[in-house]
């Protein structure tokens, strides 16, 4: 039976974000059509208010253009020339909730974050997790990947951070318990596929109740993370081999391969947030539809404290 309060779906992620109530949520360097699209999507089902930061005349400009005046008339305009370190400073402030990146680089916006004593540093490695609609089970649900987005090649020490990560997103899509698969290539534990070391000490972590309560199980490939089937031909024990509500890749590569996969060969929406900042950041990629940053939006709703 499904478990009370989880959200299965975007469409449920956007009611649970709406019935949290509007969040602030800072646009740096504004003048981006999509941004400006997904903006108006959510301020119209009230999700979310904005700040739009940036080149006020740019900005302006940009959404006059497509005929965004009701956002122009309802969002706060803030002009400067340094708009990733105002926004910055607004989160520190407790001006905004949320920074959703615009019309610049993800490691423009990432950096200003991660200043030491100027930026919203936690001492937590910073990871982004995806979420898509998966389907394999016969039921829908939202299935997590991370990290695709900031960790190239993550050490042991990382990695544990991006599996509590995970398991807080997972948590804050309403499951209680977890279950988290480390990925590799096979579940055979060996020196000469690192990835599965890695995750073997991973599981020692969980079992000592350093992840508190999530199964985490691996090292396991995809299909044992994510088919019962495939995980009873594999001889897989474990539980929740089959059922893996969030899967760590072992690298960046993966993690950005795995999610591109589903969205562009699986047809999933997607959405996804960067976790461990003292706000979360949102790093939709340029080629992202208006629709699926309203869904990353959500998800940074959720995700405010």
């Amino acid at each position: 039976m499904p478990q009370a309060g989880v959200i299965h779906n975007f469409t449920e992620l956007r009611q649970r974000a709406c019935a949290r109530g509007a969040k602030r949520v800072a646009v740096v360097v504004a003048d981006d059509a999509i941004a400006l699209s997904a903006a108006e999507g959510a301020r119209q089902i009230g999700m979310a208010e904005f700040v739009l930061i940036g080149d006020a005349n740019s900005i302006r400009r940009t959404a006059e253009q497509m005929k965004l005046g009701e956002l122009l008339a309802a969002a706060r305009i803030v002009d400067t020339n340094t708009p990733a370190e105002t926004a910055i400073q607004m989160a520190r402030s407790g001006e905004v909730d949320i920074l959703l990146k615009g019309h610049l680089r993800t490691d423009e916006l990432l950096s200003a974050v991660l200043k030491k004593e100027v930026g919203l540093r936690t001492g937590r490695v910073l990871s982004d997790i995806l979420l898509y609609e998966d389907t394999l089970s016969g039921v829908l649900r939202l299935v997590g990947i991370t990290d695709g987005g900031l960790n190239i090649l993550p050490n042991l020490h990382a990695k544990k951070e991006i599996v509590q990560n995970g398991i807080e997103v997972m948590r804050k899509i309403g499951i209680a318990r977890p279950k988290i698969a480390v990925m590799s290539a096979t579940e055979a534990v060996s020196p000469s596929v690192p990835s599965t070391m890695d995750a073997k000490a991973l599981v020692e972590m969980g079992e000592a109740g350093e992840f508190g309560v999530a199964d985490v199980f691996g090292p396991v490939a995809l299909d044992g993370a994510l088919l019962p089937s495939a995980a009873e031909a594999k001889g897989i024990k474990h539980p929740a081999a089959g059922h893996a509500d969030c899967m760590i890749v072992p690298s960046i590569e993966a993690g950005n391969l795995l999610g591109k996969s589903v969205k562009y060969l699986g047809g999933s929406a997607c959405a996804h947030v960067v976790m461990g900042a003292s706000v979360p950041i949102l790093i939709p990629s340029r080629v992202e539809s208006a629709d699926d940053k309203i869904n990353s939006i959500a998800l940074g709703v959720i995700c405010v404290e």
